[in-house]
């Protein structure tokens, strides 16, 4: 058995050909399609978040709005740019959509991804400490976050509160138990994996990663998850960790899947740079007929490897044609490749 998510950008145009032409449009549909999702079976609704784009942002809202709406789907990001983050406070707006959910939440963050605007931390009022990186920083925020969802109180209470308060030092409420356990790190390298395993968290590896050995990406990913199992073993962490993977995935079924990916039957790994420092493998997408589809993927070593899927959508396209894109993933192709 292999868990199935799809992983929405959210984004939105007023193209005409847009069906998601509003921000509003995006947070509703996203809603819509995780309740068609979980009535499929699919096993995750995930979204990202980019910040000053036309894109999902501001996470929790939309998180809570669908732990309201659905039962048994998880819910979570890949991945919130903890650059941007106050740990204090995302640690109440997690507790929340979590307590809400019912347990549900499976929340990935990271250092993030190129940006729209210059330095857009700064705008949020995060600086680097003296010394720092912004990576650095994410990963300050991390683990303070990480700190304050265990539960232990560090507050020293006010001696003529407003409220009553318990003995003792205050935690960060609402505390949901158990979402330490369901943070996932999204990570771009061999090194950052590895500290996550390190800090007890799960894995999120992307469509992308750093190219560290020239490889194709499904096989440095591979690499990875094996250096990161291996890393949270020597760490002594009991609990079983989870390793997802993305991949932008179509079974072409009939004319109209045809016509929007038919183009991607030939698609191949990509190598670019990022930030004009960071040379980077960019995965290839797979389109093709559900039984050579099957064939394509029994090859891709990080899919077999990973415990958890996570498709990316082309939420413009709308509710009903993702809910039957994912569709034909569980019908088609999940079977035969024994995920189902």
């Amino acid at each position: 058995m292999k868990k199935i998510g799809f992983l929405s950008f959210g984004h939105w145009s007023p193209s005409e050909h847009s069906q998601a032409r509003s921000a509003a449009d995006v947070l509703h549909q996203s809603i819509d399609l995780a309740v068609a999702a979980e009535e499929l079976g699919v096993d995750g609704a995930y979204f990202r978040v980019h910040h000053f784009a036309r894109q999902a942002a501001s996470p929790f809202p939309l998180l809570a709005a669908i732990g309201a709406r659905t039962s048994e789907i998880e819910i979570g990001t890949g991945v919130i740019d903890m650059r941007y983050e106050n740990p204090l406070y995302m640690a109440e707006d997690a507790g929340a959509a979590d307590l809400i959910s019912a347990g549900r939440l499976q929340l990935g963050v990271s250092r993030g991804s190129p940006e729209q605007v210059i330095d857009g931390w700064r705008l949020f009022g995060h600086n680097p400490a003296p010394g720092e990186t912004d990576a650095d920083m994410a990963r300050r925020h991390t683990e303070a976050f990480l700190k304050v969802l265990g539960g232990e109180g560090f507050a020293q209470p006010n001696p003529r509160p407003m409220f009553p308060n318990p003995p003792g030092l205050l935690r960060i409420e609402p505390h949901s138990e158990g979402l330490r356990d369901r943070i996932w790190w999204g990570s771009g390298s061999n090194a950052t994996a590895v500290w996550a395993a390190e800090l007890g968290m799960n894995l999120q590896s992307s469509t992308l990663k750093d190219d560290e050995t020239g490889e194709p990406l499904h096989v440095q990913q591979r690499k990875q998850i094996e250096a990161y199992r291996e890393a949270y073993r020597k760490a002594g962490h009991t609990r079983q960790p989870r390793v997802s993977v993305s991949r932008s995935i179509f079974a072409l079924t009939d004319d109209l899947d045809r016509a929007y990916f038919g183009r991607d039957r030939n698609s191949r790994d990509q190598v670019g740079m990022l930030d004009d420092t960071t040379r980077a493998v960019f995965g290839r997408s797979y389109a093709a007929e559900p039984e050579e589809l099957v064939k394509l993927l029994r090859d891709d070593e990080a899919i077999q490897a990973a415990d958890t899927l996570l498709l990316t959508i082309p939420n413009q396209l709308g509710v009903d044609y993702n809910a039957h894109l994912l569709e034909s993933i569980l019908t088609h192709v999940a079977p035969e490749l024994g995920w189902r």
